[in-house]
């Protein structure tokens, strides 16, 4: 069974005063979903937001990006085991901002993905296509490249450690959204792709879906067989709206995944 997953990206918006205010609507969203909701602050608010959550919050966290390094002089940089220190669960690795703004190769989330692991947090591996790459047919390819970066690189356990989000580049930030179907296509090549490594990998592994998620589309996107959850960005910022998708059948039905 793949208990379904919700993260909120909050990429770099928000002050102190709005973390708060999101974090103390969200605390009673999740209190009885039979689904997993964690947001990634940006890093600088991590550690109010850890301490206002405290210890045993349904509400998880996760940090929007690391370092490669363990230390070292590189300004700016946060590594893994200090994001560890804040209590924080997932961290997001090759987004697709930071793959597409930041150049951001599929050898450097790979290494990211081994920063994290080292740490014993939850990596969640981005991939994605553009519209270009999607419009000359080349979705698989992308996708399984970056999938690979990570599958040919780590064992059949650490491989179960982690999340993998497909967030189709054209469909970030656009309005635009794939359909079910082209969701569900997608992750269930990635879900094969697995399976050649491990198929109990493949099997536990949630997949989440994100690109324009929101409480509209989200019940049926999340309602196909291989999408686990999603990973939603500002549309779904205020506690109103991820209320209102993770109520959603992702939300209000735990769902036992068949093995076939």
């Amino acid at each position: 069974m793949r208990r379904p997953l919700v993260i909120g990206n909050w990429k770099m918006h928000g002050s102190l005063a709005l973390v708060r205010e999101l974090l103390d609507g969200l605390k009673g969203v999740v209190d009885g979903l039979n689904c997993e909701v964690a947001v990634c602050p940006v890093s600088v608010h991590l550690h109010s937001a850890a301490q206002q959550l405290g210890e045993g919050s349904g509400l998880a966290l996760g940090a929007q990006n690391v370092s490669t390094a363990d230390s070292g002089a590189f300004t700016g940089e946060v590594s893994a085991a200090m994001i560890a220190e804040l209590g924080v669960k997932f961290v997001l690795v090759g987004h697709s901002e930071r793959r597409e703004l930041f150049a951001e190769s599929d050898q450097q989330v790979a290494e990211k993905t081994a920063a994290v692991l080292a740490q014993g947090l939850t990596p969640v591996v981005c991939v994605g296509e553009s519209l270009a790459q999607r419009q000359a047919g080349e979705t698989q390819a992308v996708v399984l490249r970056q999938l690979n970066a990570v599958a040919e690189h780590f064992s059949a356990a650490q491989l179960a450690q982690c999340v993998i989000a497909y967030e189709p580049v054209w469909a970030i930030g656009t309005g635009e959204t794939a359909t079910p179907a082209q969701a569900q296509e997608v992750h269930a090549t990635l879900r094969a792709r697995l399976a050649e490594v491990s198929e109990k990998a493949a099997q536990t592994m949630r997949i989440l879906y994100g690109g324009s998620v929101k409480a509209a589309n989200a019940n049926e996107l999340f309602a196909q067989h291989d999408i686990d959850g999603g990973l939603v960005g500002g549309r779904l910022l205020t506690p109103k709206n991820l209320a209102q998708s993770v109520s959603t059948r992702v939300g209000s039905h735990s769902r036992e995944r068949s093995k076939n």
